[in-house]
Formats: C-alpha cells, sequence, structure tokens
C-alpha cells in the first residue's frame, strides 16, 4: 500500500524500552538490548536514544545512525502465522512499533516527525543471532533478512519526547526514493546489482556502516567487471 492510499495516519501503536540483560547463548551468556517492554510514559529522545534503553553490543547497535529502532505492525501476523505463536509489539526488540506502513512505504532519508521530534531513516535493521536467542528460533534472523520484513532505523534531527499514540508524519521525502524494501532488496537477496548499489550508495543520507558495507562490496563487483 502507498502512502498515497493510508487513510489513517500512522501512529506509535507502542513505545519500547529495555536495559541490557543477560541471555544464555549456548555455553556462553551473551548481554543484549533486544527484550523490551512496552512504556505507556514519556521518554525523552536524545541524538543517541531513549531515555531508560539502552544496547549490550554499543559497536553494532545505537549510536547516531542507529538511535531508535522501528518495526512495523503490519508484519507481526506473518510471523505469528509462520511459527504458530503471538509475536506482539517490542518482539523484534524496536523502541517503536508502527502502524500502517510497512518497509515498502518509507524510504532512505525520509524525514519523519512524531510529536516535537524530528527523525531520520538511516537504513534497515539488520537481525542478529540474539534474535533468535530471545524466541528460541535459530533461524529466525535469516528468515528476517529473505523476507524484507526487517524494521528499520532512525537518525534524530531534532530531539525531544516520545510516547505511545503519537502519529508519524513525513515531513520530506528523500527525492531519490529508495524504500526500506530496496535496500533489503541489494543487501540480502540481488547483491551483485551493481547499478542499484550505486543509486542506493548516492543516497548520502544512508547509515555510514551500510556505506561501508555496501561500498566494499561494489568495488569488489567493479574489480571483477574490469
Amino acid at each position: 500500500m502507498s502512502i498515497d492510499t493510508v487513510v489513517s495516519l500512522p501512529r506509535v501503536v507502542s513505545l519500547n524500552v529495555g536495559m541490557p540483560v543477560s541471555m544464555a547463548h549456548g555455553s556462553k551468556e551473551v548481554v543484549s538490548g533486544i527484550v523490551k517492554r512496552a512504556s505507556e510514559q514519556p521518554h525523552a529522545l536524545s541524538f543517541t536514544g531513549l531515555e531508560g534503553d539502552g544496547q549490550g553490543d554499543t559497536v553494532h547497535h545505537g549510536g547516531r545512525d542507529k538511535a531508535i529502532c522501528a518495526y512495523f505492525e503490519r508484519n507481526l501476523p506473518y510471523w505469528s502465522n509462520k511459527y504458530d505463536r503471538t509475536f506482539e509489539a517490542g518482539a523484534f526488540g524496536e523502541n517503536l512499533t508502527v502502524s500502517e506502513w510497512t518497509e515498502h512505504d518509507l524510504c532512505i532519508g525520509d524525514i519523519v516527525q512524531i510529536g516535537d521530534v524530528v527523525v531520520q531513516v538511516s537504513q534497515p535493521r539488520q537481525p542478529c543471532y540474539k534474535l533468535g536467542l530471545r524466541h528460541d528460533l535459530q533461524e529466525l534472523p535469516q528468515d528476517v533478512q529473505l523476507t524484507g520484513y526487517t524494521g528499520f532505523y532512525f537518525r534524530v534531527m531534532k530531539e525531544g519526547v516520545l510516547q505511545s499514540g503519537s502519529e508519524l508524519v513525513i515531513v520530506q521525502r528523500h527525492p531519490a526514493a529508495i524504500s526500506i524494501a530496496e535496500a533489503n532488496r541489494l543487501m540480502y537477496i540481488d547483491k551483485e546489482d551493481v547499478a542499484g548499489l550505486r543509486e542506493l550508495l548516492a543516497v548520502e543520507e544512508l547509515s555510514v556502516s551500510w556505506q561501508e558495507q555496501l561500498g566494499n562490496r561494489l568495488r569488489r563487483l567493479e574489480q571483477q567487471e574490469a
């Protein structure tokens, strides 16, 4: 469904926060912030994240480009049906569970207002093995990548306060119009689409980590063509 056909404005159906906890990983333990709980309270949002929220791995999670993680409510029934269990808001470790939209409706670089907060789409979410640990489904991260039902990250352009129930309004569309779904296709499916990679990498608002990862891939592909 395109953004133009949506009747109801998307909103934050659940605001989720949680500090890192230890999780069993075989004979070891890992620390992760993937366990989030819904909060009805307002939470201050800074350029690096939400008050009361944290990440166990600050190398691969958090930071300016990945200040808050969002997931689409419309994806949850797919996972509930696939695995015959209930996936509720917050199940993917997201801070914001968003109604109405999917990965096809937002583009890299789009600027969105949520109450008095202004944020920008920076990259799709890259699920790691800790998502599988949380749900005791080792295959879940790979399934998320292949379906493209990944969710995404926002960087913060204007700090403020976030609260469940707030509406999301796109205040500026990025002219390149490369959707989260398209970025996922290039990352996980059509990995050798040189033209597509060039177009995505031309979007300066794409996160530094994706610029580096896909830039290295593109250089290898161009060397093979030479």
